[in-house]
């Protein structure tokens, strides 16, 4: 008989693993609905559905392994990490999906919110929030919106050698900025950004990438920490921003 493997668990979502299949319990029904219809959107690999009743999801589960965890050197070659960004750029030249998506006004408001708690609350000192704060300013800026994944970080894509076999988790998908889901890819791996971008194909302006990557560790740590999880990777990824 097959384990269950908790693979995260906290109060808004739950994901097991049993054998091959994922099991996804999503507390919000909004958010189920737009992973699977962007699922079915993609131009590239996603999990197959294999059921839905709510609120749990069914899938099953990739060829392959993960690019690589936040927080650890990642085995991946330079071919797989130009892999990965060959993908990021198959989506995002495809038509952005017709709901509504990351909004600039709300992601300036639940930034400054957040370097504000941070700072109240102790958590990182003063100088180090307020320096990535105008670091950050960089990516707000107006964008072109592209079919987003919102959430493209490295456990969520995973490769075959230098072959994408699929991505992971999207219930942020929507109409977004497309250096933000080329910043998530590389938080903390710094060094896969030029791997990244030759898969990518086109010239970017690496200063918003870093921005971002600004964006949204302030944005996480507060969160991460509430719900049981590391934020060491973000803070060393604020770190190292510091003059």
């Amino acid at each position: 008989m097959a384990e269950v493997e908790v693979v995260v668990a906290h109060s808004e979502r739950t994901t097991l693993r049993v054998g091959d299949v994922f099991l996804k319990v999503d507390a919000d029904q909004a958010r189920a609905d737009v992973e699977v219809e962007a699922m079915a959107r993609a131009p590239i690999p996603t999990p197959e559905v294999l059921w839905r009743k709510p609120p749990v999801l069914a899938l099953a589960a990739l060829p392959g392994v993960a690019l690589g965890r936040l927080g650890e050197p990642s085995q991946a070659t330079p071919g797989a990490w130009a892999a990965a960004g060959a993908a990021a750029r198959a989506l995002h030249d495809a038509p952005p999906p017709p709901w509504p998506g990351q909004s600039l006004d709300k992601t300036v408001s639940h930034l400054d919110r957040e370097c504000a708690m941070l700072i109240a609350g102790g958590i990182l000192p003063a100088d180090v929030v307020t320096h990535n704060r105008r670091v950050a300013e960089a990516a707000l800026r107006p964008w072109t919106p592209v079919f987003a994944h919102g959430d493209f970080q490295i456990t969520h894509v995973f490769v075959d050698g230098e072959r994408v076999t699929g991505v992971l988790d999207w219930s942020e998908a929507g109409p977004g900025d497309a250096l933000f889901d080329l910043a998530t890819l590389t938080l903390g791996h710094e060094e896969h950004l030029d791997d990244v971008l030759a898969g990518y194909g086109t010239d970017v302006d690496r200063d918003v990438i870093r921005a971002w990557w600004s964006v949204r560790s302030l944005s996480a740590i507060r969160w991460l920490s509430e719900h049981g999880f590391d934020p060491a990777p973000e803070i060393a990824v604020l770190r190292a921003r510091m003059p």
